[in-house]
């Protein structure tokens, strides 16, 4: 199952992606407490939603909508750096025993064709294709064998990095979360859809152009693992991203340097997961 979350005639509401682009709008089928992908996530009524929505005609299409993050309204978003084999080859980065990780803000995202915004203060608007993991049962202190039964599901990600102000310090937050720099999306893709999430390879591109090419597999701590990690010093609630980390190739440590100006057209492609596609646009917003 494929959920989408979206805006349509100045409203918000949620739906079942089927034969690729129609949606089965899910809001009118379900009680007034499942009006959102995360309400649904938190109630544990992926099957209620499956079953309300099985066979049913489309309402809409993919062209009618504007896409919002799948989960546009997480309570944490948690990322993890430097956390592909090739990655931490070309940082030169030494073997860790700790996963590292950092947040998002929920405003720092956007959903799939709509603009990544590359903040008018920068020149180092840097890409990022990740894995987005899901969480859909909360939980603390995860074990890592129990830790897929707290997934809902994927998504593809674009972890876009503002490099000249992540490296303005130790930690990295201020390059993280400027607005609009985290796309996510198209579809919230169900566990179940997808058996083995390690046989799945990830692609970015940059206007056409591969920029990253990586198997899931290569992850040096893996979701079990981030998932055991990151419960334990904050509990996870359904509702909640996991973002896997990016594999080589960014922009920063290409020679010559690839930086997103405007007009640029980012994509990140995961088998099964679907692809996730952004325009640049600058942002020199005040508000």
């Amino acid at each position: 199952m494929r959920l989408v979350t979206f805006q349509y005639e100045g409203r918000t509401g949620f739906g079942r992606l089927t034969d690729g682009d129609a949606i089965v709008e899910c809001g009118p089928l379900l009680g007034p407490a499942l009006q959102s992908v995360r309400a649904v996530l938190e109630a544990g009524a992926l099957e209620e939603v499956r079953r309300a929505t099985e066979g049913r005609p489309a309402e809409l299409r993919l062209a009618d909508v504007r896409l919002l993050p799948p989960v546009p309204d997480p309570s944490k978003i948690l990322c993890a750096g430097v956390n592909y084999r090739d990655r931490r080859e070309e940082t030169s980065q030494p073997e860790v025993r700790y996963p590292t990780i950092f947040t998002r803000f929920a405003d720092s995202q956007t959903g799939h064709e709509t603009p990544l915004l590359r903040p008018a203060e920068t020149e180092q608007f840097d890409f990022e294709g990740e894995l987005a993991v899901v969480i859909g049962r909360p939980g603390r202190r995860i074990a890592p064998e129990a830790a897929f039964d707290h997934v809902a599901g994927y998504a593809c990600y674009q972890d876009a990095s503002v490099r000249d102000w992540q490296m303005h310090a130790g930690q990295w937050i201020t390059g993280k979360t400027f607005p609009g720099t985290g796309g996510f999306g198209p579809a919230l893709v169900t566990a179940d859809e997808v058996p083995d999430i390690t046989a799945l390879h990830l692609t970015t591109r940059v206007n056409g152009e591969v920029m990253q090419s990586a198997s899931v597999a290569d992850l040096i701590f893996t979701i079990p693992q981030l998932i055991a990690y990151v419960s334990t010093f904050t509990p996870l609630a359904a509702g909640d991203v996991l973002v896997t980390g990016t594999p080589g190739g960014v922009g920063l440590f290409r020679d010559p340097q690839v930086f997103l100006h405007e007009g640029d057209v980012v994509e990140v492609e995961i088998d099964t997961i679907g692809t996730l596609r952004n325009h640049v646009t600058k942002d020199d917003r005040q508000t």
